[in-house]
């Protein structure tokens, strides 16, 4: 796994590739709230501690910012069969991050529109 040092922390490749949806990363134009939304996805056990700094992001883009999330619970769907805790930590993570920010998750969402059509 690839490690980049950046701020006395360490971030893998592979992560901040997945949140910034580019396959050629420049971790000096990655923007902060990217950088913590790796520290979690990639050690999901540190979310309790990051929920305050979190909620409290400034985020320029919402409907974009909504998409970081996004790609990690794909990915995490996707290679779940692999290493079931890891991708399930990383998706649980990445929800809860979805709910903190914007009150429900975009995916359910449709699921619950759905329903309400069929009930039609």
């Amino acid at each position: 796994m690839d490690i980049i040092f950046f701020k006395d922390k360490k971030y893998s490749l592979k992560t901040l590739e997945l949140l910034t949806g580019q396959m050629d990363v420049d971790i000096e134009k990655i923007h902060d709230s990217i950088l913590i939304i790796a520290q979690v996805v990639d050690d999901p056990d540190k979310l309790p501690y990051f929920l305050e700094t979190i909620k409290s992001l400034e985020i320029d883009d919402l409907e974009k910012f909504r998409f970081i999330l996004l790609r990690v619970q794909i990915d995490s769907q996707l290679h779940l069969n692999e290493n079931i805790e890891k991708y399930h930590k990383r998706l649980f993570v990445s929800q809860i991050i979805e709910k903190l920010i914007y009150g429900e998750l975009l995916l359910e969402a449709g699921k619950e529109d759905e329903e309400d059509d069929k009930e039609d």
